[in-house]
């Protein structure tokens, strides 16, 4: 999973200016800036506000790259475990700074830190670590906004690119068709010839409506995939055939449109189809699912391929229904497995 990061000159400046807004009433008592914060401290010195702005810049570091970034690179995505080694790292990083910064503070200024100062410096460390998620959270947030934006924005590229291409291709169905009923002209009396330009032609009308509408019914898939099994079978005769197997109920659930004919599209492609390998295409439904198999039998010859086929259809399916299609392969076949809830 590619995750964006927070910029590490982000959490510097968030880490010094959180360490220097709490230390300063201590600068200013040093300096005597203000005669009425000289009851507020204790001993204030230059040592013991060097101790306590590099601990309390270090603290609100490691804090903020851990709750912005670090979780999310080691952590993974699963929630509850996220949650409960988030804690645990703020807790064990609280306690140890702390700890540590009171055995520094003592050697340094030779001085041992009296019970009320510790309790005070507990809270103030306690009441930081809450601000540094907080802004942790600000910082992811914007993070994630600004992906989706991004997002967004080439989606919108790509649905402009997509609307200047229709454009450019809007005379190319007239000057089809045209050509079609010329040719159905020219073939009219022989029946084998006219069936296959009906049917090239229902097929190229469908895949035009297709692109106006992301989804269709199970029945109106079928009914294209039975043009296209009559365009395949011209060609191959006996040595394709195909089994369809599917429960009346699920006739009018959704597939994206032209889902089945790049299956099997995809089937005759890859595998050999000859007198002693007749390819068998078997589509049928199994609960939820519908299935599209065939028997694997690569072909000898180098098939040109880009192999977007089948990725194309989970994208669709990942965008369409939110739900991933099954691929696999046994007992020496391919099967691809497509929800239908």
């Amino acid at each position: 999973m590619n995750i964006k990061y927070v910029k590490h000159s982000t959490i510097l400046g968030i880490a010094g200016l959180i360490a220097a807004l709490i230390n300063l009433p201590r600068v200013l008592e040093l300096y005597n800036v203000l005669e009425n914060l000289g009851k507020s401290f204790a001993d204030v010195t230059v040592s013991d506000i060097v101790i306590r702005i590099l601990f309390m810049f270090t603290f609100c570091w490691i804090g903020l790259q851990f709750n912005t970034n670090w979780k999310h690179r080691y952590f993974g995505t699963h929630k509850a475990l996220n949650i409960g080694l988030t804690i645990i790292v703020n807790v064990i990083v609280f306690f140890l700074t702390l700890w540590s910064f009171i055995w520094v503070h003592e050697i340094i200024t030779n001085s041992v830190m009296n019970r009320s100062d510790k309790g005070l410096l507990y809270f103030v460390y306690f009441v930081i670590l809450l601000i540094v998620i907080f802004i942790s959270r600000i910082l992811r947030f914007q993070i994630v906004q600004q992906e989706d934006n991004a997002e967004k924005e080439l989606l919108k590229r790509q649905s402009l690119q997509n609307e200047l291409s229709a454009l450019k291709n809007q005379i190319n169905p007239h000057f089809l068709f045209n050509s079609l009923n010329s040719l159905n002209s020219l073939v009219r009396g022989n029946e084998q010839a006219t069936n296959f330009v009906n049917n090239l032609s229902y097929m190229y009308r469908y895949i035009l409506q297709s692109g106006q509408q992301d989804l269709v019914t199970l029945s109106e898939e079928l009914k294209f995939l039975d043009s296209y099994i009559h365009l395949i079978k011209t060609r191959y005769r006996d040595r394709f055939s195909i089994a369809i197997t599917i429960d009346d109920i699920h006739l009018n659930k959704t597939i994206p449109s032209l889902t089945l004919q790049l299956l099997v599209e995809n089937a005759v492609k890859h595998n050999e189809i000859s007198e002693d390998k007749p390819l068998l295409v078997n589509i049928y439904s199994e609960n939820d699912m519908l299935v599209v198999e065939n028997d694997i039998q690569p072909r000898t010859t180098l098939v040109e391929s880009t192999g977007q086929g089948i990725a194309n259809i989970n994208k669709r399916y990942i965008l369409l229904k939110d739900k991933h299609i099954s691929i696999s392969e046994s007992n020496n076949k391919f099967i691809v497995k497509l929800p239908l809830k």
